[in-house]
This record gives structure tokens, C-alpha cells and sequence, in this order.
């Protein structure tokens, strides 16, 4: 139970009261009228499909206590607060609701285009082990509170504010002191994330992603920047340094070095990092190299995950706990502990004699480190056989990058459905198409125009053989695809298992493959 006068006094920015603040509000605070809970704050906010203030009236017959929103509105029967950015507030309400959890927790934000959500699991997995399974995780793929797993979506970006905080509470309620949190583009640019409180902040790329959204590259590098921002004017605890970890390869870089931190950590391959990682040698089942500490060589890591990026993650992770002050043999033990990370280079074995894969891979950088690490599990002589395609009404410029990355490092490229929502699926593979013609590639030869995703999936494992490696990318761990406007239940991992049994999945709605 909370006062709205103390809940309103979290907001950063000035706002109009009607009624009483005196008023007690005495369950979460919602952007959906329809998840309203008697005694709550409806927040109604303008969107892209609907404008929240229509359901005010709904939320007030739910049981709404107060409605916050950006119109003029008189005659309210509960008292509301008007405020010029309704999507900004409901962060900083839902952490005053819950009485600021994220003060009460270290907490290291993780963000990046690609590598995400494998760093913030080694990550979280090292701090596990140092702090004996006190560490809760917050990624795209679920959320880790104690012993509990907690689904955070299908296709998923940061969850909204109220389900943040709320995690983050349940995180304090058991004894949690750490928590890493994954934080999308999307995420940051919404606010989704105000009224978290970081201690510190790792950036493991930005490339080419979701201009759909931002618009234009500048802008989606300045929305991974907000974190940075974050962290400079985030509460700051006692004997807590605010620690920036940066991947001091990427070409924002010096950009993000610039922002406010006590501590500064840059990490690579290469000595000019002071953290990084050399005599690497990849191994079928997982990578291993020397670790390096400015001057300072401390030792050979064994990681049981495959491929030049995953070092990258992994040095990432190293890093961030290093200037936390972790002990190494925390971080080894935490690094061993991840044999996998769901749907990111997911082996899928029904006793074939070739290897198949199951990758996130939806970026031009992801697929071609995800084609570079297949490469280097060929046998002498295999194929790398790649099946993809790329979303409707998103960034439009990848469907033509990721098809000539295909085109150029893959032996067979797949192009197929993933989630055209209303484009219509026939036009992005013709894009996908004339976009391999450009770079070499021939039709029926070396790539092949198969709608369907389980269809897809079965043509590729079908043609493969003993040596090659097929690798299915862009849906990794989710478990829905959309056609149209509805989500329809969709595994890659359990369609790969079926195409490898000889029995393939039909992508649903069949009869949508082809708009």
C-alpha cells in the first residue's frame, strides 16, 4: 500500500495533479486496462495501434484508484495526473510502488545489437557462483529468480516497467544481491527501463538492427547509449563504483567511453584492450584461450561454447566480473557451468551423420559469426547449409545484408519465412533472392526460395550429408512465429528435431506462406 503523493514524487519531470494525493493505491501500476487490479494506476498512454485513454473508462470499472495520462480530462470519479510523456512515468511509479528494489541490488545492465543475452548468461552464471546462487538475470529468454525459471515473452525485448520492477522485488524478498539485466534498444528508447538503478553497464556491439524503429543508425546507437546515461545518474550506493564495460572493437567505442564511470574496462582479442584473450584454438565442443590482464597473463580459459563471438561474450562477462571484484576461480567455475544458451548454437541430434544447429542469428554480424563458427565445424569437404529468412515490417535493409552474407559464406543458402506479419512473404524472398544473385549466387544451385519454415528446414536436411553442417538462424529460442497479426505457436528446435526424423512441421498458417 502506498501513498500517491510518494509515488508521484519519483517522477523527474513536473506533472498536474486532480484530487487527493493523499489517496492510497494499493496494487501495481498498468499500461493495460484489461490487467488492471482494483486500487492500481491505470496509466494511459497514446500508442501505435490504440490510444490508452480510451480505456480509462474500462480501468475505472475495474477498480482503477488513480489514472494517469497526457490529455486534458475533467470529472474523473478517482484523481489523475496529467504529464506530458505518460510512457516515461511508468518506470519511475513502478519502482517507487515497489520501493525502489534495484537500490537494494548491484545491478548490471548488459546491452549490445548482438551477444546480449550469452553474455548476461555467463555473466549471471559467474556471479552465481561466487555469491552461492544469489544472482537473478533478467533476459530476453526468461528470468532467473533463485531456483525459479520465469518466461518473459515469445518474441521478446525488455519487459514493460511494471514486470521489471516487480522482478526485481521478488529478487530482493529472496535475498538476492546481484541481478543482470538485459537491455534492448527498444527497451531503453521506451523508458521501460526508468527507475532503474545500475551499477554498471557492459556494451558488447552495436551494427546494423532495427532502423525500422530508430530510424537512423545514430539514433539506435544513442538508444543502447541511454543505459551509459543511466548509469551516471542512477542512485549511487555506498562503496558500490559506477563500472563501464566496453568490447573495445567495436567502432562506438570511444563513443562510449566518453560517458560518466569510476571504472573503465575495454576488452578484445587484441592488447590493446585491457582485458583480452589470445592463442585461441576452436575446438568441436568448445573454445579455449589464454586470458590476458593488461601485462599481466593469468591463464588458459576452457568455455564450453564454439566460436570467435562467444570469446567475445566471454571476455565481456570476464571483464565485468573482474572489476566487481570477482576472484577467478568464480569466473571459471561460472563459465564452465553454460554447456549452452537456448537457441543460440543449440546442437539438435537425432543421430544424423552431419550437424545441425539451431541459432538466434537475425542481424547481418550475428549470421555471418554464426556461418564463420559453422565453417569451422565442417568436416574436410562439408557444407555449411543455412536456412533463414528475414521479418515483414522490420529493418527492410537486412533482408538484401543478410542474403549477400549468405550468399558469400554459406556453400546452400534456405531463404524461407520468418514472421512476415502482413508484407506479403513472396516479395522479401524476392528481395532475399536478387540480393544473392548479386554477390554469385544462382538460383537452384547455390540457394534455393522454400516458403515454408518446417519445409524449409526438411529440403535442407534432406540435401545435407556426412561432414556438413545445417544451421537454422533467426528464431533461436522464440517460440511463435506471426503471420498477419497473430502469433502462431512455432519452434525451431522442435521443427529441426522433426525434419531430422523425417517428419517436417508445417509453418502455420499454410495458407499465408505465400501473401
Amino acid at each position: 500500500m502506498k501513498r500517491l503523493g510518494d509515488l508521484l514524487a519519483a517522477l523527474p519531470e513536473t506533472y498536474k495533479l486532480t484530487g487527493s494525493p493523499e489517496t492510497l493505491v494499493t496494487a501495481d501500476i498498468v499500461e493495460s486496462a484489461a490487467g488492471i487490479q482494483p486500487g492500481g494506476i491505470f496509466v494511459a498512454r497514446p500508442g501505435l495501434s490504440a490510444d490508452g485513454h480510451s480505456f480509462i473508462p474500462q480501468a475505472l470499472e475495474r477498480g482503477a484508484a488513480v489514472i494517469v495520462g497526457e490529455r486534458e480530462i475533467a470529472d474523473l470519479p478517482v484523481p489523475y495526473v496529467r504529464i506530458t510523456n505518460a510512457q516515461e512515468a511508468i518506470g519511475w511509479l513502478a519502482a517507487a510502488y515497489h520501493d525502489f528494489p534495484s537500490r537494494k541490488l548491484t545491478v548490471i545492465g548488459v546491452t549490445g545489437t548482438d551477444g546480449k543475452t550469452t553474455t548476461s548468461t555467463l555473466l549471471h552464471s559467474i556471479l552465481q557462483a561466487e555469491s552461492g546462487g544469489k544472482a537473478g538475470l533478467i533476459s530476453t529468454i526468461s528470468a532467473q529468480v533463485g531456483d525459479a525459471s520465469l518466461d518473459t515473452g515469445l518474441h521478446v525485448t525488455t519487459p514493460g516497467a511494471p514486470e521489471i520492477q516487480a522482478l526485481l522485488a521478488r529478487m530482493v524478498a529472496n535475498d538476492m544481491r546481484y541481478v543482470v539485466l538485459e537491455m534492448t534498444s527498444h527497451g531503453l528508447a521506451q523508458g521501460r527501463l526508468n527507475g532503474v538503478d545500475l551499477d554498471a553497464a557492459a556494451l558488447t556491439n552495436v551494427t546494423h538492427e532495427h532502423l525500422d524503429y530508430h530510424g537512423t543508425w545514430e539514433a539506435y546507437r544513442d538508444a543502447k547509449a541511454r543505459m551509459f546515461t543511466m548509469l551516471g545518474g542512477s542512485y549511487r550506493k555506498p562503496h558500490q563504483p559506477k563500472i563501464a564495460v566496453i568490447n573495445g572493437e567495436d567502432a562506438s567505442a570511444d563513443y562510449f567511453a566518453k560517458f560518466e564511470a569510476d571504472k573503465r574496462v575495454r576488452y578484445g582479442l587484441h592488447s590493446s584492450g585491457d582485458i583480452y584473450a589470445t592463442d585461441i584454438i576452436y575446438h568441436p565442443g568448445y573454445t579455449q584461450f589464454v586470458l590476458h590482464e593488461g601485462s599481466e597473463t593469468t591463464g588458459i580459459i576452457h568455455l564450453p561454447l564454439i566460436g570467435r563471438f562467444n570469446v567475445l561474450n566471454a571476455l565481456a562477462a570476464i571483464s565485468m566480473a573482474r572489476a566487481l571484484g570477482i576472484q577467478r576461480g568464480a569466473i571459471e567455475r561460472g563459465l564452465l557451468a553454460v554447456t549452452a544458451v537456448s537457441g543460440r548454437m543449440e546442437r539438435i541430434d537425432e543421430g544424423q551423420a552431419f550437424l545441425a544447429l539451431v541459432d538466434f542469428a537475425h542481424t547481418p554480424n550475428a549470421l555471418k559469426n554464426a556461418l564463420e563458427t559453422a565453417r569451422e565445424m565442417v568436416s574436410r569437404g562439408g557444407r555449411v547449409i543455412a536456412v533463414f529468412g528475414s521479418a515483414g515490417l522490420r529493418d527492410r535493409e537486412k533482408r538484401r545484408l543478410m542474403a549477400e552474407v549468405s550468399a558469400q559464406m554459406a556453400d546452400v543458402s534456405v531463404f524461407t519465412a520468418e514472421d512476415p506479419r502482413t508484407e506479403s512473404l513472396d516479395s522479401i524472398l524476392q528481395i532475399m533472392a536478387t540480393a544473392a544473385e548479386s554477390k554469385g549466387g544462382v538460383e537452384g544451385e547455390t540457394f534455393i526460395r522454400v516458403p515454408d519454415r518446417g519445409q524449409a528446414l526438411f529440403r535442407a536436411v534432406q540435401m545435407a550429408r556426412e561432414g556438413d553442417v545445417v544451421i537454422a538462424c533467426g528464431k533461436g529460442h522464440e517460440q511463435s512465429m506471426c503471420f498477419g497479426t497473430l502469433e502462431y505457436d512455432w519452434d525451431d528446435r522442435e521443427a529441426l528435431h522433426a525434419a531430422l526424423r523425417g517428419t517436417p512441421l508445417a509453418t502455420l498458417p499454410t495458407a499465408l506462406n505465400a501473401q
